[in-house]
């Protein structure tokens, strides 16, 4: 019985000692609460160092990338006069898709933070050139406007490992 009680302890410990990673990690962002939602709903941030998380993110720039390319590819059926600005999106978020993201994972992964952030930050730009690119009659601006603050999120994490 004392044994089992023990264990109990044990983990309700690991699990807050989890938990206050992720939000400490979090507490240095510019967006706590979507930090804290993005981390928890993957299931490798609870044991995660702070170069598990930062991966975590690039993920979700990944994840957030291709919805955004299906939504472009809807809209050129949708809207046909928006195929100039539509385009130049489908680019940008090729660009993160095929050299971004990778950039990220590969220099994260091997120690090598700083073109890490060089492929979160661009991220974020290419989400905000799509943008502009529609003068302000943006189909997308949710998604590109969710890219940038993800971006942001994952900047401030890679660049705790500076």
């Amino acid at each position: 019985m004392k044994m089992v009680v023990v264990m109990m302890i044990m983990m309700v410990m690991a699990m807050v000692s989890e938990a206050s990673m992720i939000e400490q990690t979090c507490k240095e962002t510019p967006d706590f609460n979507l930090c804290v939602s993005l981390l928890d709903s993957d299931p490798r941030g609870s044991s995660a160092d702070t170069s598990g998380l930062a991966l975590i993110l690039v993920d979700k720039i990944k994840g957030l990338a291709t919805k955004t390319l299906k939504e472009i590819n809807t809209l050129y059926k949708k809207r046909p006069e928006l195929k100039q600005a539509l385009d130049e999106c489908s680019r940008r978020y090729n660009t993160i898709l095929k050299a971004d993201v990778p950039e990220a994972i590969e220099a994260i992964s091997k120690g090598v933070p700083k073109f890490g952030e060089d492929g979160v930050i661009d991220a974020g730009v290419e989400a905000a050139v799509c943008e502009g690119d529609f003068k302000g009659k943006s189909p997308l601006t949710s998604l590109t406007k969710s890219m940038q603050k993800v971006s942001n999120v994952a900047r401030a994490i890679v660049r705790m490992l500076l």
